[in-house]
């Protein structure tokens, strides 16, 4: 890029796209089986579900598998019976758009990533936008990860309020199996988790971005120092 606005506007993009990109890769790290039955086992969701430990992965396998992979059906049975009602079917299949709309974000975040890297060949600028993205989501996840901390609840309900319909997210735990299958203990701990993840890479982007952008400087030319076609005496 090689005009200042030209550059200017490319890094703005860097800096907002970096955040996306990382908040992908740690919401990744814990949409899994493994992370997911981990914390079940923690909440103790066999018994809250009445399922036995096998049941509740083969619930929660394809639950996950709908999410992910589609289709967004979540019409899983256990004994014949569906585990999920009309309304918890309906909020998972929201779930899925909310979370296809944010992997599109993430992957244009990431094409423009990568855009900009090749077009800058990594100068400077480049990994100084990308590492001030990293710090601005640095300090956003500990602002958002305390106030998730200490008011959970009105936070997770503000986080439904934002993405979903009224009165299509809220759950008996009694009686239907979604929230006993996530109960809140799940989600508490998940945040968390998240919010560690979140912090930790983009810390790394701080520090990988900064060490790179300083060695991509000193490997410039020094402006102030004339070639040697253009000094006195010297060959033209």
């Amino acid at each position: 890029m090689k005009t200042p606005f030209a550059r200017a506007l490319g890094a703005v993009a860097v800096a907002v796209a970096t955040p996306c990109v990382v908040v992908a890769v740690a919401v990744l790290l814990f949409l899994n089986p493994i992370w997911v039955g981990f914390d079940q086992d923690r909440s103790d969701v066999a018994g809250l579900t009445g399922y036995s430990p096998a049941q509740v992965r083969q619930v929660t396998g394809s639950i996950l598998s709908d999410l992910v992979f589609g289709p967004p059906n979540f019409d899983v049975a256990v004994n014949g019976s569906p585990v999920l009602d009309v309304r918890e079917r309906g909020h998972m299949a929201d779930v899925r758009t909310v979370l296809t709309g944010m992997g599109l974000v993430a992957l244009l975040a990431a094409i423009v990533l990568l855009a900009l890297g090749l077009m800058s060949r990594g100068a400077p600028w480049f990994w100084r936008a990308a590492q001030t993205g990293g710090k601005v989501l640095a300090v956003g996840v500990v602002v958002v990860g305390l106030a998730f901390a200490v008011f959970f609840d009105q936070a997770f309900e503000l986080f439904h309020e934002l993405f979903f319909p009224p009165g299509t997210y809220s759950f008996d735990p009694r009686l239907e199996k979604l929230v006993q299958l996530f109960p809140d203990q799940f989600w508490s701990e998940t945040s968390v988790a998240l919010a560690g993840a979140v912090l930790v890479l983009a810390l790394v982007v701080v520090f990988a971005a900064g060490r790179i952008a300083t060695n991509a400087h000193l490997t410039l030319p020094d402006p102030g120092t004339a070639s040697p076609a253009m000094m006195p005496g010297g060959s033209r």
